[in-house]
């Protein structure tokens, strides 16, 4: 159990003995503990910043990442279209008939000869994430986007977030037996009838193009969700450093409270040593002002 605060009988003599003159005989000690509480809070504030600025560091490489993606298949895409079309300019295309390709299921059949993906469902995001993410995509001013992202909390951002990977990823999937079959046609018509190959590559590249293209919206997806989990971060970390300045002056305020209050006590019982105290602490004061305005 705590004891109570023992106050000298010297310094009794200029407090009132009620309440309130116990309150001011203890300011020194209270303004003390204050001063520790606000330091701790200070350190603890920044330290969040830091790490929430590493954080955002990580998540920017992984957007990066993510755009990497998105351009090389929308290059690819466009290499396919190209292709195309020189070919298209070359010779004559007869369109690719189902009947030329065997052993192939109707999703292969579909693709080169309709022209028609296996579905792509993009990820469904909310009205906050989707205005965010039109903010950033019309390059809004930061305070624009931030106003909207503090409204969305980091678990909706990670939802999202694994919601764009699922869709790119079962697109993936999806595709995956479409492109072996179309590999294994490319090997067995090589070898045949010169107009039909010519016909399938042509129904291949327009597949390819169109199977990149998409792939490149759904990586998009991701790597714009990537994009507002760094600017959070970001947000977070400066709201943090913001927190930590302030403590940092409430910190200062309660040790000049202290400073004043061992003056005063060292004033009183005229003791060196007190005296020495007190300079301490006001030359740490006045050091820590010095480094804020001039270091």
């Amino acid at each position: 159990m705590a004891g109570k605060i023992q106050i000298p009988d010297e310094l009794k003599q200029d407090l009132p003995q009620n309440k309130w003159g116990k309150i001011i005989g203890a300011t020194p000690i209270v303004m003390t503990v204050v001063a520790t509480m606000l330091a701790g809070l200070a350190s603890s504030e920044m330290t969040r910043a830091q790490y929430d600025r590493s954080a955002a560091a990580q998540l920017q490489s992984k957007a990066g990442d993510q755009w990497g993606y998105y351009q090389a298949k929308k290059l690819r895409s466009a290499s396919a279209r190209n292709s195309l079309d020189l070919l298209a300019a070359a010779v004559d295309i007869t369109p690719l008939t189902a009947e030329v390709l065997t052993n192939v299921d109707r999703a292969t059949v579909a693709a080169l000869v309709k022209n028609e993906l296996p579905a792509a469902t993009p990820a469904t995001f909310d009205d906050a994430i989707n205005t965010a993410l039109a903010d950033v995509e019309n390059s809004q001013p930061e305070s624009e986007v931030a106003a909207v992202l503090v409204k969305i909390k980091p678990a909706a951002l990670a939802e999202a977030l694994s919601a764009a990977q699922a869709a790119a990823n079962a697109f993936d999937d999806v595709t995956k037996s479409v492109n072996k079959s179309v590999d294994r046609l490319d090997d067995a018509l090589m070898a045949g009838d010169k107009n039909v190959f010519r016909s399938f590559s042509a129904a291949r590249l327009r597949y390819t193009a169109a199977r990149y293209e998409t792939e490149a919206r759904l990586n998009q997806a991701v790597a714009s969700v990537y994009e507002l989990q760094v600017r959070q971060s970001n947000y977070s970390a400066e709201k943090h450093h913001r927190r930590s300045g302030k403590f940092f002056y409430g910190m200062l305020a309660s040790q000049m409270a202290v400073i004043i209050s061992t003056f005063a006590i060292a004033a009183r019982k005229r003791s060196f040593l007190w005296s020495i105290a007190a300079a301490a602490g006001a030359a740490a004061v006045s050091f820590s002002i010095y480094v804020y305005l001039y270091v």
